[in-house]
């Protein structure tokens, strides 16, 4: 089972090429046999292996699914991710397929089709993001989260915010990916697992998941929020969000160093903190924004935590460099 996505050149947050080519002719969206919009094509299995000739290229990886880089017409790259075969997989493509056909912004990744056949961005190349770079990311990533909260008829919840969900195209724009943890609905702040008759897990990821979801098994906005401030938190510092080796989090490394940032005196604490390979090419005001904002992310009361439209407010308050990208999000349909 494969979904196809156009994401152009292609990096990973946590990038990469190909080459073959896909035709496709469109099909409405409702021909699918899932509710929702657009025109998406159904791929034969042959033509998603010669797009991604034969599978050489992975770029992203989940518990459950693969994302291989794709050639497709006119010289433009594309993903495409693979899921394993279960029928309780089964359920999770076609839900991630039926929220797909609903989205429609920029920093969300495009559906360009689907392949049903039962068959079977820190990993980039040695390059240092530039601190604008950087600060452009998270501004697009939150704006991605805020459309899913806040502008789609229905409320998203993503639920599964991490690195290897945010592809980067060649002007590092990001485009969210992998719905298949997300949850349509949520119109309240927290609601329990236990409202729903069919009883729905968000899968999480080590050093991105929400540890108030581990605790209560309560789904939330809020673990979203969590996901961006560790995201933003590896921004600043280049940082991992979880060392496999020393099974440390980033986040329990980094947090003793995130109080009292206001303060006068903190500039040195802040610069101790932002990616040394950036080589002092940051703005300190902004960088101390920046993690100001993950501090409020990771805070253990969701009621502390800020709102993403409030988090877009901050950075557009405070960070200069981002004003360029102050664009509308465009509504759901």
């Amino acid at each position: 089972m494969g979904l196809l996505f156009r994401c152009y050149r292609l990096r990973k947050l946590e990038r990469r090429k190909s080459t073959s080519t896909v035709q496709p002719d469109q099909i409405k969206g409702n021909d699918l046999g899932v509710e929702g919009e657009g025109f998406v094509r159904k791929f034969r299995w042959e033509e998603i292996k010669a797009a991604t000739k034969d599978f050489s290229r992975v770029i992203g990886q989940g518990g459950f699914s693969n994302v291989y880089l794709a050639n497709l017409s006119g010289s433009s790259h594309g993903a495409v991710k693979i899921h394993a075969a279960s029928d309780l997989l089964n359920q999770v493509f076609k839900q991630e397929l039926d929220i797909l056909l609903r989205l429609h912004h920029d920093n969300i990744v495009k559906l360009l089709g689907y392949c049903d056949d039962l068959e079977k961005l820190h990993e980039r190349e040695k390059e240092v993001l530039s601190w604008k770079t950087r600060t452009s990311i998270a501004f697009q990533l939150a704006q991605a989260i805020e459309y899913l909260h806040e502008k789609c008829t229905l409320h998203i919840v993503h639920g599964d915010i991490k690195p290897s969900n945010v592809l980067l195209d060649q002007y590092f724009n990001c485009k969210l990916c992998d719905f298949g943890s997300a949850k349509m609905g949520f119109s309240s702040t927290v609601v329990p697992l236990s409202c729903s008759r069919t009883k729905q897990v968000m899968v999480g990821s080590p050093g991105y998941t929400d540890p108030h979801y581990w605790r209560t098994g309560l789904a939330s906005k809020k673990n979203d929020v969590y996901g961006l401030g560790v995201i933003i938190l590896e921004l600043v510092t280049g940082m991992k969000a979880f060392c496999p080796e020393k099974g440390q989090l980033l986040t329990s490394i980094v947090a003793p160093n995130l109080r009292d940032l206001s303060e006068h005196g903190a500039e040195e604490k802040v610069a101790q903190l932002v990616d040394p390979r950036l080589a002092g090419e940051f703005d300190l005001e902004e960088a101390r924004c920046l993690l100001s904002i993950a501090a409020l992310c990771l805070h253990q009361s969701l009621t502390v935590r800020p709102s993403v439209s409030q988090i877009i407010e901050m950075i557009k308050e405070k960070i200069t460099s981002i004003g360029f990208l102050f664009t509308q999000a465009k509504d759901c349909h």
